[in-house]
């Protein structure tokens, strides 16, 4: 819930019976699940660590608008690649995507435009707008011990950890979220969830308090009441009320962006839209990539599905829903599913649509009996 931060699902997958545990699982049983490559053990939603990919690219936006290094009359010509310093920083599409704009790099998912801007942004000035959406960070830490929290580097990070100076082929890389970041799951889900409550701090839990439910009041009064001052009571509810932006008209462009990704042609999840404004959500496909492209492999045109299993790259996709009322976020990632579009965005848009049909019987339980559902 993008106002409450009450997580309605959380799965990871695969998972083991734990009534195996009850008087004591066989060892035979245990050298099962123990020795599963596919490490049911590990809750992936809070525990694995993957590189985000293009997801990342709606926070490199939002940065480089909110430090003034671009606006929306800002282009950037894709030719397929990129040349710094002697080295080469390939887009996706081969033959390029042509002039870009924001809405266009965005909806596409266009590599070249992010290098760019993260070039003239730097990976400092990121990082600052990264933390501040929940990259990095655990979001659920008083709940589980075993929460990772991940790392979203800058140049200090590298000299602190690594003994070497960041290099500016390593922030090129940073902006399409590859190189060294490293994010959970339910951070990017944390991520997409304060971009679609329009840039507001949210903190995620699983037992839920009705009486820190306050968000969603604020912004409809600040809304329907833009002239009159806060009532008192609406003014000590949000105390804590905490913005993550200096220009909120900002958020509104990520938004929008995110909106034609998935809902114009062209779009990276465009195949997998909903008609039907009840359901209609906004979204970002990521891959997370596993081991670098050869020139030979790009050359033979070397497809996801042909490579084996553990060398596929991951697929993420993150989504916030109903686009025109947003209530819920979502992230999905399937491990070594090679394409964000083809293995993630589909689950996506299945648990969307069940958990906006449930919305409203949702709120009402709720409001019968002060307990959340």
């Amino acid at each position: 819930d993008i106002f409450t931060g009450e997580i309605i699902a959380m799965y990871s997958s695969p998972s083991y019976n734990p009534n195996s545990f009850l008087f004591g699982i066989s060892q035979d049983e245990w050298q099962l699940i123990r020795n599963n490559p596919l490490k049911p053990l590990i809750n992936k939603t809070l525990s694995g660590l993957y590189s985000p990919g293009s997801t990342i690219k709606p926070i490199v936006a939002l940065s480089a608008l909110e430090n003034g290094i671009m606006d929306t009359n800002f282009k950037v010509q894709c030719k397929g690649k990129m040349e710094l310093h002697g080295q080469t920083f390939h887009c996706w599409k081969e033959k390029g995507h042509g002039w870009m704009s924001l809405n266009n790099a965005m909806k596409q998912s266009c590599d070249t435009y992010f290098y760019e801007i993260a070039r003239k942004l730097g990976v400092d000035k990121l990082k600052v707008t990264a933390d501040k959406f929940g990259l990095g960070h655990k979001v659920l830490g008083e709940y589980f011990e075993n929460e990772k929290s991940g790392q979203f580097p800058d140049t200090k990070w590298k000299i602190n950890n690594l003994g070497k100076g960041w290099v500016l082929g390593e922030t090129l890389i940073t902006g399409i979220g590859q190189g060294y970041i490293q994010t959970t799951p339910i951070q990017l889900c944390l991520m997409t969830a304060q971009i679609a409550n329009g840039g507001f701090e949210i903190k995620p839990r699983i037992i839920f308090d009705k009486k820190n439910d306050n968000l969603r009041d604020y912004l409809k009064y600040k809304n329907e009441n833009p002239n009159e001052p806060l009532p008192t009571d609406l003014l000590i509810s949000n105390f804590n009320l905490k913005p993550l932006f200096k220009n909120q008209e900002h958020i509104n462009l990520i938004k929008d962006a995110m909106f034609s990704s998935s809902n114009e042609p062209g779009g990276t999840s465009y195949r997998h839209r909903f008609e039907d404004p009840k359901f209609t959500f906004a979204g970002k496909t990521g891959s997370s990539q596993i081991k670098r492209f050869t020139e030979e492999q790009r050359e033979d045109e070397v497809k996801q599905e042909s490579l084996p299993y553990k060398d596929r790259d991951h697929a993420l996709f993150v989504a916030f829903a109903p686009y025109t009322n947003p209530q819920y976020a979502i992230s999905v990632l399937v491990e070594h599913g090679g394409s964000g579009g083809k293995a993630a965005a589909p689950i996506a848009r299945k648990v969307i649509k069940k958990v906006l049909e449930r919305h409203e019987l949702r709120e009402r339980i709720n409001q019968l009996t002060g307990e959340p559902v």
